[in-house]
């Protein structure tokens, strides 16, 4: 399947990645007494200039995605394609130069932000690390980042505490951008914002999006603020990918349903529909990435559920529709989230 997902266009292609972190046991002689397997085998691909929503609940293994892209973590198994180079087997001075084309902006603003620095030195860090340019020059360019995301030039020399959230949000962002990167991981760039600032860092990444070409994996737990950024959605369930498909597809008609129970929960903005629609409410917890139920991961808390879901895993396959996958023995039967008269 990863095969069909790739074409001429495509920057990312991930195929077969999986992420199992050990559990040890003891304190001088430790030995593993087990895995948690955080990312489990996911398969998927962003052209270039494209954004990749990928929303889940906490604890799904979003985040890890993210990070072992980046190559923060060495992954289990499986293969990071970067413009056709595998980043999950590069190492040492080669995956040095490979990172200043791959970048992230991390979740929390208050705590990626280093408090000792001052802001023009948290955005020059980088471009002294990778030597591309004088001081002066290095200067100058802090200067044009912090006009390119929407700050004055004298705030280089203030520190992070100086800062709201979204400021600081935009200071990781010019951070980001500073070597001039393909393509960025943003870890839930808003989540830790206020609902008011919100649309305007969602704004500024796509303005900066189309002003640099830039290519996104935007990770988030909300639908709602993905579908606004995102060209195409996947959907994540305990390490594994549920669904992936177009934006407006995927909101139109959703072959999961565990996406169709995510949908549900999106607030529409009209008071009558929303009074009308039926909401599913999924029952139980999710499950523990250390002990993952056997057959279909989601079976424990679906609706649909039948025996055949906790014997044998679904395949993740094409369905109806343009490159819409799912993994779902029973995907043609789920029906978009409905609305009752």
């Amino acid at each position: 399947m990863a095969d069909t997902l790739v074409g001429s266009k495509t920057l990312l292609d991930i195929r077969d990645l999986k992420m199992h972190f050990p559990l040890t046991r003891g304190i001088v002689m430790q030995r593993v007494v087990g895995h948690v397997r955080a990312v489990d085998g996911i398969t998927f691909s962003i052209e270039r200039g494209q954004t990749l929503g990928l929303v889940g609940e906490s604890g799904s293994g979003k985040t890890t995605i993210g990070r072992t892209i980046i190559r923060l973590y060495k992954p289990t198994a499986g293969q990071i394609l970067f413009d056709n180079k595998d980043l999950a087997t590069t190492e040492g001075e080669e995956l040095r130069q490979m990172r200043r084309r791959v970048q992230m902006v991390f979740q929390d603003p208050y705590a990626s932000l280093n408090p000792r620095f001052t802001i023009g030195s948290l955005i020059a860090e980088p471009m002294q690390v990778y030597r591309t340019g004088t001081p002066a020059e290095i200067r100058e360019r802090v200067v044009e980042l912090l006009q390119v995301v929407g700050l004055r030039p004298e705030y280089a020399d203030r520190y992070p505490h100086e800062f709201s959230g979204g400021q600081r949000q935009r200071i990781a962002v010019a951070r980001a951008l500073s070597i001039n990167p393909e393509f960025v991981v943003a870890d839930e760039p808003v989540s830790a914002l206020d609902v008011s600032v919100r649309a305007q860092v969602l704004n500024l990444l796509q303005r900066l999006q189309r002003q640099f070409h830039l290519t996104y994996l935007f990770v988030s737990h909300d639908l709602s603020v993905v579908r606004h950024v995102a060209d195409r959605i996947a959907v994540m369930y305990l390490g594994k990918i549920m669904e992936l498909a177009d934006r407006d597809e995927l909101y139109a008609a959703p072959k999961h349903p565990y996406t169709k129970a995510l949908l549900s929960a999106v607030p529409i903005p009209d008071p009558k529909v929303e009074k009308k629609r039926q909401r599913i409410i999924l029952s139980g917890d999710l499950p523990s990435p250390i002990n993952i139920p056997s057959g279909c991961r989601f079976h424990t808390r679906c609706p649909m559920a039948q025996q055949i879901c906790r014997e044998i895993e679904p395949a993740f396959e094409a369905k109806e529709g343009r490159e819409h996958y799912a993994a779902c023995h029973f995907a043609e039967q789920v029906t978009p989230p409905v609305v009752k008269e």
